[in-house]
């Protein structure tokens, strides 16, 4: 009797195992996940971290966009600073310098050159011969006159040009200050600060060559007046030597 009880309940039994490990196949699915259509399994906290890797992974794009965008931005500002200055005013300004030097050269006399000076103003003012007769003094007397007038042109002339050049020098320090405030680059505002240095130079050129040539204008008269003195010493001399005389310059009238 007894047996006949224990198989009639072996079905019931097959239930609450099978009910058990049904129970323990569930517990052992992640607490998250979610079956949805089709057996797709949904888990929420992967979904949140690929979003998040997402996120972060557009973030880095937008920093190495943004980078590309300063490095493109930096080489174009180089770019700027390499421009060359599109305009130069260096041949007006040798030009200028050249007329100067070709009006210091036309000098006449005693020229600006160490060696003319050598021996043009040793023999002329320097070294006189006082032992010459009435005629010749006054020949070299003239020469030395005529030294100074000439010296005295050369100067006006030479200053008449640095004078001209002042209006050219002026067009072109209105013209590269011009472009220096305009200048888009580095490069560009150097250039129109090394040309104005240069018209500086120009303007500076023609201010020395002025006090030159009127140095030696100065320097030729003082020289003059020099010579002058010890010729007037010696004439003076002579005309009081007793028995010698005062002696005319035309010759002596020829006898019938």
């Amino acid at each position: 009797m007894p047996t006949h009880r224990s198989n009639h309940r072996h079905p019931c039994w097959l239930s609450i195992v099978f009910a058990v490990s049904a129970t323990g196949l569930c517990a052992a699915q992640p607490a998250q996940a979610q079956f949805g259509l089709g057996g797709i399994v949904y888990d929420p906290t992967n979904y949140a971290q690929n979003v998040l890797t997402a996120a972060r992974t557009l973030e880095q794009i937008n920093n190495q966009i943004r980078m590309l965008q300063n490095q493109a931005t930096q080489l174009l500002n180089e770019a700027r600073n390499l421009e060359a200055l599109p305009l130069s005013v260096l041949e007006p300004l040798q030009q200028q310098m050249r007329q100067t030097q070709q009006l210091l050269a036309r000098a006449r006399g005693i020229a600006l050159d160490v060696q003319a000076i050598e021996q043009g103003f040793g023999k002329t003012y320097r070294d006189i011969d006082l032992t010459e007769n009435q005629r010749q003094m006054v020949g070299r007397a003239q020469q030395r006159w005529q030294d100074s007038i000439t010296a005295f042109e050369d100067a006006l002339k030479v200053q008449a040009g640095a004078v001209g050049n002042i209006e050219g020098s002026r067009e072109a320090i209105d013209t590269l200050l011009s472009a220096s405030q305009s200048s888009t680059g580095a490069l560009q505002a150097a250039q129109a600060g090394n040309q104005l240095l240069a018209v500086q130079a120009q303007q500076l050129s023609d201010l020395i060559a002025t006090f030159a040539a009127m140095g030696r204008a100065q320097s030729l008269e003082a020289a003059n007046a020099a010579a002058a003195k010890a010729q007037a010493r010696e004439q003076l001399r002579r005309f009081l030597t007793p028995g010698r005389g005062y002696v005319p310059l035309r010759s002596a009238r020829p006898k019938d």
